[in-house]
């Protein structure tokens, strides 16, 4: 897993003594393959896990559990990322918003990022197998699997559905926490399975209206791309309201107390208001950057923080309630 040398680019004249080339430190190596592991997709996913196995353990989930499915949950998600950094090195050096990555700065080559994805895949897997259990495993190497297949080589770079069914990878996490407590499943985690489904498209639209000229120069064809302001934006309140609706029906089927329900009303209440309010923008005349859409994406961040923090203090709520 080597990390490229970069020689800095001085800009002296021919007479000048030439500079040794800068030999990348240990830190630098460090940094590139966190990088690489796209640390801030994992704190995403990371946040959808915590909650779900406090509702699977109706309270505190024992302490190993938890700790154990948090490592190998970063571990898989860092696997799945540095793969698609591999993967789509080419685009990103087309994408302002990426091109500061290590693969496409070759801060990292190519073999160094397949062989760290790799070796994490397989650390992550055995890890769950042996120290937490198999369904947990085998959910874990189906996400991997299917970001890597589905969304990054087969969706990605061919249809505008691509982030809709490419996002059932980034669903994963609620199942395998689930799984991890109980080893088994059930209605509730598929629940908020569809909640972080449906979230996902006007969550990314709302990122890709900024960066259309990116995607469009990397020809992914995001909907943003292939589609106007107004139908990217009516899809995001379609999808706003379909989000609400399921985290609401979690409500019956978790059982729940009142705070969740309150909650989750409240946020639902904010989301959709403001997936409304930027389509009647758009239908007003207002185009690109006026649009102002990365209000939307800052807080389709929050709403879902914020309602699966709802989702760990609701158990904790119901046990003090008797």
């Amino acid at each position: 897993m080597a990390l490229a040398d970069r020689s800095p680019h001085t800009g002296a004249a021919d007479t000048a003594a030439p500079q040794a080339p800068r030999r990348a430190s240990f830190g630098d190596h460090v940094r590139a393959y966190v990088a690489l592991s796209k640390p801030r997709v994992i704190e995403l996913l990371l946040i959808t896990t915590i909650p779900v196995m406090f509702v699977a353990a109706g309270g505190i989930p024992p302490l190993w559990t938890a700790v154990a499915t948090l490592l190998f949950g970063t571990m898989s998600a860092a696997s799945a990322n540095a793969m698609n950094c591999y993967i789509d090195r080419d685009i990103d050096r087309e994408m302002r918003r990426t091109r500061q990555r290590p693969g496409a700065m070759d801060l990292v080559t190519p073999r160094g990022a397949l062989t760290y994805g790799l070796v994490l895949a397989v650390g992550s897997t055995v890890g769950f197998a042996v120290l937490v259990n198999w369904l947990s495993a085998a959910l874990s190497v189906f996400a991997i699997l299917f970001y890597i297949f589905v969304y990054t080589m087969l969706l990605k770079r061919r249809t505008a559905q691509n982030v809709v069914w490419g996002g059932i990878a980034g669903c994963m996490p609620v199942l395998i926490g689930w799984a991890a407590v109980t080893n088994g499943l059930s209605w509730a985690p598929f629940v908020l399975f569809l909640v972080v489904f449906f979230w996902t498209p006007p969550h990314t639209w709302a990122l890709a209206m900024r960066y259309r000229e990116d995607y469009a120069a990397a020809k992914v064809p995001m909907l943003p791309v292939v589609a106007s302001d107004r139908r990217v934006l009516l899809e995001c309140v379609l999808y706003s309201w379909a989000t609400v609706v399921v985290s609401l029906i979690f409500w019956p089927v978790a059982g729940t107390t009142w705070f969740y329900g309150v909650v989750a009303l409240v946020l639902g209440a904010l989301l959709v208001g403001q997936a409304h309010r930027l389509l009647s923008r758009s239908m007003a005349g207002v185009t690109g950057a006026r649009l102002k859409t990365m209000g939307f994406f800052h807080l389709s961040n929050a709403y879902l923080a914020l309602l699966f923090v709802a989702v760990t203090v609701d158990p904790l709520i119901a046990n003090l309630l008797g």
